[in-house]
């Protein structure tokens, strides 16, 4: 499964706002702790300028190792207020996430939207923040820690930035971890029936629908659940969820075999 938001996102960004300022268990991710160089105590406008020209320079190449290592020195030589502070934060953050240090970029990212609420690339970050978690959890059946992360952080910028781009951003990528964590919760469910023990599949199967009514799976699981129902001879109950599946989901596949229907329906 190739990475869902690529690392060439800086890239584009960076033209955009330059302008602007004119100037199987999981794998542990990799953190790339920022180097943090000698650096002088005193450096003029125009060294500080030209660090910064040059950490900008290894950004727009995807020269990562030198970019984190340069706006990492700017960082420190930048005085207070220093509209680039923010700017060098996101941008190290894309850089720690192109190697593949994904809490290093979070926490980056957050000293942005958090440290500088409002600077016009906080929102961006925020988003980010959430694709930085939200890349750690790649396969559904493993640990969903951090995809609970990223669900959460980015319901928080839809809270805290609603209505620009980056929320717009956010909700699609809501819809898609939904997706996932339904579709955990359909395995888990399928495994139990594998078992046999149909009990706790049901309790799979409704938790999915009554929390994710709208995954793509959610049909699947309710002709599964008539199916469990019925091993169990839970007559009433296979009766109010096939009642269910007609009203919402009238073209599931499977309906005719799992509800059919009964006489006088038929009649």
């Amino acid at each position: 499964m190739s990475r869902p938001y690529s690392w060439l996102i800086p890239l584009v960004l960076l033209g955009g706002w330059l302008t602007g300022c004119g100037k199987g268990p999981a794998v542990a991710p990799k953190i790339i702790p920022t180097p943090v160089s000698k650096v002088s105590e005193s450096a003029s406008a125009g060294e500080i300028d030209s660090l910064w020209t040059r950490a900008m320079h290894a950004v727009r190449h995807g020269k990562w190792g030198d970019a984190i290592k340069d706006l990492g020195r700017a960082i420190l030589e930048f005085p207070p207020g220093d509209p680039r502070t923010a700017q060098a934060h996101f941008f190290l953050g894309e850089s720690q996430l192109a190697l593949g240090s994904n809490l290093e970029a979070a926490r980056e990212f957050r000293k942005v939207s958090d440290d500088t609420p409002d600077d016009p690339m906080a929102p961006e970050a925020l988003l980010r923040v959430g694709d930085s978690y939200a890349d750690l959890w790649r396969r559904p059946e493993l640990d969903p820690s951090y995809g609970q992360t990223a669900l959460a952080t980015y319901q928080e910028l839809l809270n805290r930035y609603p209505g620009g781009t980056p929320a717009q951003r956010a909700q699609a990528r809501i819809t898609d971890l939904q997706e996932r964590f339904a579709y955990k919760e359909y395995k888990a469910a399928m495994y139990y029936v594998r078992l046999k023990a149909y009990d706790s599949a049901i309790l799979y199967f409704k938790d999915l629908v009554a929390t994710y009514p709208r995954a793509k799976v959610a049909p699947d699981a309710l002709i599964h659940l008539v199916q469990a129902y019925r091993t169990l001879g839970y007559k009433e109950d296979v009766q109010e969820t096939c009642g269910y599946i007609r009203r919402f989901h009238p073209d599931t596949s499977g309906i005719r075999e799992a509800c059919p229907a009964q006489p006088a329906e038929a009649s």
